[in-house]
């Protein structure tokens, strides 16, 4: 066994990345504080090739250097928009017919491993705040909380790890789709 080279990756270029068929979520940050785990969040959708990420409320937008760091070049090919309020994103997304999923501990959460991620429509993930999570308005926008099974004593994940634990589980539902 023998680790790749870069070369022979087989990696899209930027310009067939953005001609290529993308899953069917956008990704919505409530309020990420962190520029490094917008970076990070980029980063992320870029590898799983999602649609398109909503940046909203005191979450920074690209170009900026801090993003730019952990996001590699992500903010060239992963398609983004900002909302000055998260309530306007998920208002256009509902009327654009996405499902709204929040990823939030919540009374009436489904555990990450039983929700069913290709059950037809599209989505609009929400990823909230670094400390307070999900905006409680947000959550009450929502179709379903999903909520990823933790074991040990905290009770909360970064909000970089937990983009990517989901985002992978929707990468697998919908990978065959990608041609």
């Amino acid at each position: 066994m023998r680790k790749l080279k870069n070369e022979e990756l087989d990696r899209l270029t930027t310009e067939e990345y953005k001609r290529s068929v993308k899953i069917p979520v956008v990704v919505v940050l409530d309020n990420v504080r962190s520029l490094n785990n917008i970076g990070s969040v980029f980063r992320t959708c870029d590898a799983f090739r999602i649609r398109q990420v909503y940046l909203c409320g005191i979450t920074a937008c690209p170009p900026h250097r801090e993003i730019r760091k952990t996001a590699l070049g992500a903010t060239e090919t992963v398609a983004w928009t900002y909302f000055e309020k998260t309530s306007e994103a998920v208002h256009s997304l509902r009327k654009s017919g996405y499902t709204i999923v929040a990823v939030e501990q919540a009374d009436e959460s489904t555990p990450l491993e039983s929700w069913d991620v290709a059950s037809g429509n599209a989505c609009a993930i929400v990823f909230g705040h670094e400390v307070y999570g999900v905006g409680e308005e947000i959550v009450g926008m929502s179709d379903i909380c999903v909520e990823i099974p933790q074991a040990g004593t905290k009770h909360s994940l970064n909000i970089s790890v937990s983009a990517g634990i989901v985002l992978w589980e929707v990468f697998k539902a919908f990978r065959q789709n990608l041609g």
